[in-house]
């Protein structure tokens, strides 16, 4: 073993999995072994030491995903704290960011420093260009399981930044009990489709390194046969993504038609997918598994699965805790509820984030005791398995009512000319809320609105019927392919 090697280091646990001339990587045209992905990232190591930065900076990692930002990344890591950016952040949000994690240096592509260079001032840029450098040896810098291994940003409730704190310990135990419950090994290939600056992203890419197995880098879905086609080239066994993800393949390419007989696993989290659609996407690849999921930034990635095998009669559920992790639906008092009653879901176990960066208050409100509020509501079953109703800050208050959004998004999606569903409220001095819903139809479908609430009335209590319903080409999502709420709301108010 290099001597530079640290096993409590989660990057060099990544690099010392696979065997070196295996396929780690696919970018593109290019195939990228092991060896070359370790080699790689030395090289930006190597740039990052020469550039003045001290072991445990933290270290800016921005731009689409690539076989240089993946060695960046596990350079970052082995070095200090890496700070994963999107490169569709505004330039002033970024800039933002990048201060508040107290970043020392920044590793980008020169694509993507031509765009977005002016939001790092004076800091040290190692760009792609450092993979044609001379080769360098891994640096050897112990490190600690607890030591922070990355800072995930996460959208909060108010213009200040939120930083996740994840520690080396935090990626070993989470990695650790998915590659157990799907079973992973070293002939796996995952499609990633997700940004890596993402924690569902960047779980695929530790998932699989970890076991020594291999990613397949797509970076679009403008058009998704682009993903059927890249699962039947390259021999992928396992696709992951958000609701959107499989809505878009659904209603927008062969994916339900076309067997992918390689397709072993997909996962779908990120959001709650509608019943009928989880049922359609398990449809459309019979051969394969779905296992349906739940997590947060704040849990490193997942928190909970739905083994295949129960789809049928838990439809709706996101399972139970997954390995080493115990989750809970407490009342206000921290007490377990019946089944059927409503409570918040609570998560304790060794992939909890200790906290926020630079941020005691709301880490002592979101993790008391070391435990994870994680603001969702649910019920529990008989048997233990979870149901989200919705989330403690989305509900509609309308009329006296507290309405979820997301069981009037189901409804309309159960209409066969809606493709997508989104439902906010949006002030009303009569109502308080106005329920308002946009949706966008399936491709060459027109959609009458006051139809479509006639459809909802047959379904949804008159308090949970939408004030008005508007039809768009598509709903505005964020870098990581959830609808962007906020921006909705501006939109639909505009409208």
């Amino acid at each position: 073993m290099h001597p530079g090697v640290d096993l409590s280091n989660f990057s060099d646990r990544l690099l010392a999995a696979g065997r070196p001339s295996d396929v780690a990587v696919i970018d593109g045209q290019h195939r990228h072994d092991h060896a070359e992905l370790a080699s790689a990232a030395a090289r930006v190591a190597g740039g990052l030491l020469a550039a003045g930065v001290r072991p445990g900076a933290s270290i800016a990692v921005v731009g689409s995903n690539s076989f240089f930002l993946i060695a960046a990344y596990l350079a970052a890591m082995k070095l200090g704290v890496a700070v994963p950016l999107s490169e569709r952040t505004p330039v002033p949000e970024l800039g933002l960011q990048v201060s508040w994690a107290g970043c020392a240096a920044v590793l980008m592509d020169r694509r993507a420093q031509r765009r977005l260079g002016r939001a790092f001032g004076d800091l040290p840029v190692i760009t792609d260009a450092v993979l044609s450098e001379s080769a360098q040896h891994w640096p050897v810098v112990p490190t600690g399981p607890e030591a922070d291994a990355a800072l995930m940003f996460t959208s909060g409730t108010t213009s200040r930044p939120k930083a996740v704190r994840i520690t080396h310990a935090n990626l070993h135990a989470n990695t650790e009990a998915i590659v157990e419950y799907l079973g992973l090994r070293s002939a796996d290939r995952m499609l990633v489709i997700l940004p890596l600056h993402y924690c569902f992203g960047a779980s695929l890419l530790h998932t699989h390194l970890a076991v020594g197995g291999s990613v397949v880098l797509c970076n679009t879905l403008t058009f998704p046969e682009t993903v059927v086609e890249q699962i039947e080239a390259h021999g992928c066994t396992g696709l992951a993504g958000v609701p959107s993800s499989f809505q878009l393949l659904l209603r927008a390419s062969s994916y339900p038609t076309r067997q992918l007989k390689t397709l072993r696993t997909v996962q779908q989290a990120g959001g709650r997918l509608a019943p009928d659609l989880i049922r359609q996407v398990a449809e459309a690849q019979p051969q394969s598994r779905l296992f349906v999921m739940y997590g947060q930034t704040e849990a490193t990635a997942r928190l909970s699965y739905l083994p295949p095998e129960r789809l049928v009669d838990k439809l709706g559920s996101i399972g139970r805790g997954i390995p080493g992790v115990d989750l809970r639906v407490v009342d206000a008092d921290g007490v377990s509820v019946e089944p059927g009653q409503q409570g918040e879901i609570v998560a304790r176990g060794p992939s909890i984030s200790p906290g926020y960066l630079g941020d005691p208050e709301a880490t002592a409100e979101k993790f008391p005791g070391g435990a994870l509020r994680t603001g969702d509501l649910a019920t529990v079953d008989d048997e233990g398995f979870i149901y989200i109703v919705g989330r403690s800050g989305e509900f509609i208050k309308s009329w006296g009512y507290r309405v979820s959004p997301q069981q009037v998004e189901e409804a309309a999606l159960m209409h066969s000319s809606v493709a997508d569903a989104a439902v906010v409220g949006l002030p009303d001095a009569e109502a308080g809320e106005a329920i308002t819903m946009a949706v966008v139809p399936v491709d060459g479908a027109q959609l009458d609105p006051a139809q479509l609430v006639r459809f909802l009335s047959d379904r949804l209590p008159k308090h949970m019927l939408p004030q008005s319903v508007h039809v768009l080409d598509s709903l505005p999502v964020n870098a990581s392919g959830k609808v962007a709420l906020a921006q909705l709301r501006s939109l639909l108010a505009a409208e």
